[in-house]
């Protein structure tokens, strides 16, 4: 079978290797997408601070069952069944994992990254790490359900969407798809704010009811131009720098939340006086539960989400490397970029 190894940063070959056979409890996924996220371009640039060459990348994907090994059992699933997994490999042990906060276990490893992931033909996985969905929606949807199980909880540890007004700082992959869970959840209002007119334009396009250009306005103001003077009940901060991070603090109502989606690369300096006086909670969050995934699908298939108008661009698997630089070449107008392999 085929497989992508990244052998060191900007340098992708194609391989041919055995096709994996399932081991007991696993199975194995015929795969049909890989999705292309900012995370895997920070290790093609060779700035992820966790990944060792080589590693064959790919945990935003979509495939089909094709193989159960020994003792694998999925009720209801049969081969052919449409399906993605949770990239998490956690060692059930620590604090918490014993607390049921796995995603943010002591010895967290992703696939992928610190794992091999599914850049192949065929991968095989732990049965309790698939999650199916239905055969209506598309390979590229199915592949985005990971990134959108990071929308739902964001939004989750935020304290949910439902009847309130949010502000995403960022358009996106990730900020397009808080707002889109946004939404879909019930929000009152949701603003969206970023420099790039493509960015905010989809943003626009995927439901936002407003959108702030970064370059002519700033965040104080448009909050208060779009909310009034009770300001928005959730912020949540999808780019991962210091001056968007700022904006959050000092647009936010007091005693407000804000959510920081984004992976800053560069320490922030942030005025926590204004936090600790204003009373603001500032939440982490970091990847996502089952529950988590199976909300995303349960969105991802309700038709309150335009997850196909995200994927800008698509390339066979011969041109993996391609992909790459095309996304460095497109900047703000490449969004989510697909690896099809069918």
């Amino acid at each position: 079978m085929r497989q992508a190894v990244m052998t060191s940063p900007g340098a992708i070959e194609l391989r041919e290797v055995a096709r994996p056979v399932p081991g007991k409890g696993e199975v194995l996924l015929r795969i049909k997408r890989v999705g292309v996220c900012g995370s895997d371009i920070h290790v093609w640039h060779g700035l992820h601070p966790y990944t060792k060459y080589p590693v064959v990348q790919g945990h935003e994907v979509s495939g089909t069952i094709e193989e159960f090994g020994p003792g694998a059992t999925l009720p209801g699933l049969a081969k052919g069944a449409l399906a993605t997994f949770m990239p998490q490999l956690t060692c059930g042990t620590c604090f918490p994992c014993r607390s049921g906060d796995y995603n943010i276990c002591d010895s967290l490893r992703v696939m992928g990254f610190q794992a091999p992931g599914a850049a192949q033909d065929y991968f095989a996985v732990a049965a309790d790490k698939i999650v199916p969905f239905p055969a209506s929606l598309s390979a590229d949807a199915g592949a985005m359900i990971e990134p959108v199980a990071v929308a739902v909880h964001a939004l989750r540890r935020g304290g949910g969407a439902s009847g309130k007004k949010v502000v995403v700082v960022g358009a996106g992959p990730i900020g397009n798809l808080v707002a889109q869970v946004a939404k879909a959840q019930g929000a009152k209002e949701v603003m969206v704010m970023d420099k790039s007119a493509f960015r905010l334009s989809l943003a626009k396009e995927c439901g936002a009811n407003h959108i702030v250009d970064a370059g002519s306005e700033n965040l104080v103001d448009a909050v208060a131009k779009h909310f009034g003077s009770d300001k928005a009940d959730l912020i949540l901060e999808c780019i991962g720098v210091e001056p968007t991070m700022t904006q959050a603090i000092l647009a936010a109502r007091k005693g407000s939340t804000i959510v920081v989606v984004g992976v800053f690369g560069k320490k922030p300096l942030v005025d926590l006086g204004l936090v600790q006086d204003r009373e603001l909670s500032l939440v982490g969050t970091l990847m996502y539960k089952a529950e988590d995934y199976a909300d995303a699908v349960a969105l991802a298939s309700s038709g309150k989400m335009a997850l196909d108008r995200l994927v800008t661009d698509r390339y066979k698997f011969e041109d993996y490397a391609e992909a790459y630089h095309y996304i460095e070449k497109a900047g703000d107008n490449a969004m989510k970029v697909m690896i099809a392999l069918d």
